[in-house]
C-alpha cells in the first residue's frame, strides 16, 4: 500500500496500515455475506425523486455517469464520473465520526493522448461527500453532479492531475428500470441490486487536458444501483456494456463471471422510443476477440463480439483506448468503445476482477 493511501485510509477507517484485510472472495468483497444489512427484494417499487438519493442500511451503492464525446476536430473522447457509498456497518447516516459511511469518487478522461484517472476519498458525516435527492446534488470534496431540474438537467465537474471536465447533461426522457421493474438479478441465486438508468442525455461542455480547454458534445448515460450483496461468493467480477446505437436504440448488457460454471448474463434492450425489454441468458452472446496487457501486467479483453439475435444485433466492440486501467483502491478497466457490424455507435465497457 502506498504511504499516502495508508494515511487516507487511516483517517477514514480509524484503523492502521499494519492490519491486513482478508482477501475478498469476489471483486471488491461484493460477494461477502451481508445478512445484517437491508436486502434487495423483488416487487419493491422504486420511488422518484426519493431513490435518486442515498439509501441508508444498504451496504453499497453508486451514482455512475459515462459520456461519449466528440470535439470540433472530430476526435473522440470519453468521460467517467462515479460516486460510491460504502457502509462499514448497518445503520443510518450520522453527523461526525460516528457515521457508518465511506465515500469514494472516481473520475477519468480518455481520448487523444491516452487515459487518465483520479480517485478521491471522504468520510461520511463530515460534509465532505453525500447525495441529496431533491434538489439533486451528489458531491465528494470539489467534484459534483448537481441537478437544476430533478436529474433531467445536470452539471458534472471533476478532475485529477493533468485533466478536468465541466459538462452539462440534459434529457426529458423517462428513466429506464432494469430487470423486473428495477429488481436486477446478478446470480440466479438471490443476489440482486436495485438498478435504473437515464441513458438518453445529450451533453455539451468542455474537457481540459494539459491546460488546453476543448469544447465537446455527445451523449451520456447515468446508472444508479444499490444493494447489500450484489455478487455471490463464487463470482469473481463482471463485464458490463452500455451501448448507444446510431439508430437511436440503447443496450445495457452484462455478464458476471463464475469461478466455476457459465457466467450469469442479463441486460436490457431500450428502443429509440424508450420502450424496454429485459434480456437474459442465451439471448445475449459474448465472445472475446483480442486481449491487451495493461502497463501493470493485467490482461483484459478489449475487442469483443456481442450478439443479441432477437434484435438483430451482431457487433464488434473495440476499445477507443485499450489501456484504460483505473489504478484505484479497487482497480478495474473502464473506457469508451466503438461499435461496427450490424450496428454502428459508441458506448462504454467496464471490466472488473481481472
Amino acid at each position: 500500500m502506498k504511504p499516502e493511501t495508508c494515511v487516507v485510509m487511516l483517517v477514514l477507517l480509524l484503523g492502521g496500515c499494519d492490519r491486513p484485510a482478508p482477501a475478498p472472495k469476489s471483486f471488491a468483497g461484493l460477494g461477502q455475506d451481508a445478512a445484517a444489512y437491508r436486502q434487495v427484494l423483488p416487487e419493491h417499487p422504486l420511488i422518484f425523486p426519493l431513490d435518486h438519493g442515498a439509501h441508508d442500511g444498504f451496504r453499497i451503492e453508486w451514482w455512475y455517469v459515462t459520456a461519449n464525446l466528440t470535439d470540433t476536430q472530430g476526435r473522440d473522447w470519453g468521460v467517467q464520473w462515479t460516486l460510491f457509498r460504502s457502509a462499514l456497518r448497518p445503520g443510518q447516516e450520522m453527523k461526525g465520526w460516528s457515521s457508518p459511511n465511506l465515500w469514494m469518487g472516481h473520475a477519468a478522461l480518455t481520448g487523444p493522448g491516452g487515459h487518465q484517472s483520479s480517485e478521491t476519498l471522504a468520510r461520511g458525516g463530515l460534509g465532505q461527500a453525500g447525495v441529496e435527492a431533491q434538489p439533486f446534488r451528489a458531491w465528494i470534496n470539489d467534484w459534483s453532479l448537481r441537478g437544476t431540474d430533478g436529474i433531467g438537467r445536470l452539471r458534472m465537474t471533476a478532475g485529477g492531475e493533468g485533466f478536468r471536465y465541466d459538462l452539462k447533461l440534459h434529457s426529458e426522457r423517462a428513466l429506464v428500470l432494469h430487470g423486473a421493474q428495477g429488481y436486477s438479478e446478478k446470480s440466479g441465486k438471490g443476489q440482486a441490486s436495485y438498478y435504473y438508468s437515464q441513458p438518453f442525455y445529450q451533453v455539451s461542455g468542455e474537457v481540459e487536458r494539459g491546460g488546453e480547454r476543448i469544447p465537446v458534445t455527445g451523449r451520456a448515460w447515468l446508472d444508479r444501483e444499490w444493494s447489500s450483496q450484489p455478487l455471490a461468493a463464487g463470482q469473481s467480477g463482471w463485464d458490463w456494456f452500455s451501448l448507444h446505437l446510431d439508430g437511436g436504440a440503447k443496450l445495457m448488457l452484462f455478464r458476471v463471471r463464475e469461478d466455476q460454471g457459465m457466467p450469469y448474463r442479463a441486460g436490457t434492450w431500450i428502443s429509440a422510443q424508450g420502450e424496454t425489454r429485459a434480456l437474459q441468458g442465451d439471448q445475449i452472446q459474448f465472445k472475446e476477440l483480442a486481449w491487451t496487457t495493461q502497463d501493470n501486467g493485467h490482461r483484459v479483453p478489449t475487442r469483443w463480439q456481442v450478439k443479441v439475435p432477437a434484435h438483430g444485433v451482431d457487433v464488434q466492440v473495440d476499445a477507443l483506448e485499450p489501456k484504460a486501467w483505473m489504478e484505484t483502491s479497487y482497480p478495474y478497466w473502464e473506457g469508451p468503445v466503438r461499435l461496427s457490424g450490424s450496428e454502428t455507435g459508441r458506448g462504454y465497457l467496464e471490466m472488473t476482477g481481472y
